[in-house]
């Protein structure tokens, strides 16, 4: 079936998501290794037996990586491949291109504040985005839309994306997030507090931090993790978490949003 879509002059969003599925054998969010070389193989023989040429995107892909047994694509660099119906995933690179815009916005799209996008927040966020790139859609789309992107990115399958899926849609040089799980803080707060990383109950007398202790906690988070938490970027994490506060106090709940894999469910102090 995979075969048969890469045959398409153009590519429905749901037949884009069953390709996807289709080479990410594992099912680890990329296509990578075997899986990218069978991809690159299997693409080249479809659009010869359809009589179509390569675009100029996937012959800039395929000389990249045909040679590269190492490499690995995610989910945003596939639709910038094939020819997608409507490449609605990469409006949100054109509208959101940094870290933190991307955080205001969640903040904006998660409207109760549960740490959450559920489908009904997920499907404003895309018809805003649809409205402001001047991209037509119908409610039908829209919904199938909102349908493939929970499906693409909800990695536990609970109908809702936390921050973590939903920051996928990121460029990885912007996704500093991935930078956090790759060092180890992006776990449970259990986990965290028994390693003695970070005490989210004492992260200050008052219940929230300011920017001025979030910088101290964001040095010594790189002083820990040299290889991935880079000291000169700090501005950066800290400029785009602190979008996640409510008038410059940072509370738990939202500073788990970043460190955390497991929502924090008690409330924030008021």
């Amino acid at each position: 079936m995979a075969n048969a879509y890469l045959q398409g002059v153009e590519i429905s969003a749901s037949q884009f998501l069953d390709i996807f599925h289709h080479y990410d054998n594992d099912g680890n969010g990329y296509i990578e290794g075997k899986e990218l070389q069978s991809f690159i193989k299997e693409l080249q023989q479809a659009r010869k037996q359809a009589g179509l040429e390569l675009t100029d995107q996937m012959k800039a892909f395929v000389q990249e990586y045909e040679k590269n047994t190492d490499a690995k694509i995610g989910i945003v660099e596939l639709v910038q491949i094939l020819p997608t119906e409507e490449n609605f995933l990469l409006f949100f690179r054109q509208q959101l291109k940094s870290c933190a815009e991307f955080m205001q916005a969640w903040r904006c799209y998660d409207a109760d504040h549960s740490g959450y996008i559920e489908a009904d927040e997920l499907k404003n966020f895309l018809k805003d985005l649809l409205q402001k790139a001047k991209k037509p859609y119908d409610e039908k789309k829209l919904d199938e839309y909102t349908h493939t992107t929970l499906k693409i990115f909800d990695s536990n399958h609970d109908g809702k994306l936390c921050l973590a899926e939903m920051a996928r849609l990121l460029p990885d040089e912007e996704n500093f997030l991935l930078k956090f799980q790759v060092s180890g803080y992006s776990q449970s707060k259990s986990e965290m507090e028994s390693e003695n990383q970070i005490d989210l109950d004492s992260i200050d007398e008052n219940g929230y931090m300011d920017e001025n202790e979030l910088d101290a906690l964001l040095k010594d988070l790189c002083e820990k993790n040299k290889k991935v938490l880079e000291v000169n970027k700090i501005p950066t994490y800290k400029t785009a978490i602190m979008a996640l506060s409510d008038g410059g106090k940072l509370y738990r709940t939202e500073l788990a949003l970043v460190l955390c894999a497991e929502d924090i469910s008690a409330p924030a102090p008021l």
